[in-house]
């Protein structure tokens, strides 16, 4: 738990504040959380006594820093949304600023080696969230196309059938109507 208490509700994507679709909302929440966890994470630097107090908020500014970047990603910033735009790229260089410095924190407490096991880490991590995205892109593509290919089936079947069907009907018909006296029929 971080040693200051955090309102944990807004560094998280809720569906009221980054499924709106208005840019301004979703730039003024990523603001908010940027700006929220660096304070925290402040605060809580000059209180704690060892580094590994530090895991719960900084968790929080990397959460905060992600959703920004996702958010100045989107772009389409249009007109008051630009001013919160530059807000938002300037708290994400804070943020930046402030990794840096926990970093030589890791260092000056000579901890070198729990910062690289933390930049590998990540690195994994990020390695399996795209493995997994590109793994559901695929599942979804070949869904897809099982689905497309069930439908041609289907479609090639009702054709087929319809086809045989004619013909019989038709057939069928035609041999009526001759009764007997069509020259197909006289052998």
């Amino acid at each position: 738990m971080c040693p200051l208490e955090l309102d944990r509700g807004c560094l998280q994507q809720s569906g009221d504040l980054f499924e709106v679709g208005e840019k301004v909302i979703e730039v003024m929440a990523a603001l908010a959380a940027v700006n929220s966890a660096i304070a925290v994470v402040k605060a809580t630097v000059k209180t704690v006594q060892n580094l590994e107090s530090l895991g719960p908020c900084l968790s929080q500014l990397f959460t905060a820093k992600e959703v920004a970047v996702q958010t100045v990603a989107k772009g389409g910033f249009k007109g008051s949304a630009l001013g919160q735009a530059v807000e938002l790229e300037l708290a994400i260089e804070a943020t930046r600023q402030l990794e840096e410095s926990i970093k030589m924190m890791f260092f000056s407490a000579n901890k070198l080696d729990v910062w690289q096991r933390i930049v590998a880490r990540s690195k994994q991590i990020t390695s399996d969230q795209i493995q997994s995205e590109r793994r559901e892109r695929e599942a979804a593509a070949r869904q897809k196309k099982m689905m497309q290919e069930w439908i041609e089936a289907v479609l090639i079947a009702l054709v087929f059938f319809a086809l045989v069907g004619f013909t019989v009907y038709f057939s069928y018909a035609i041999y009526q109507e001759c009764a007997g006296k069509c020259s197909f029929q006289k052998g």
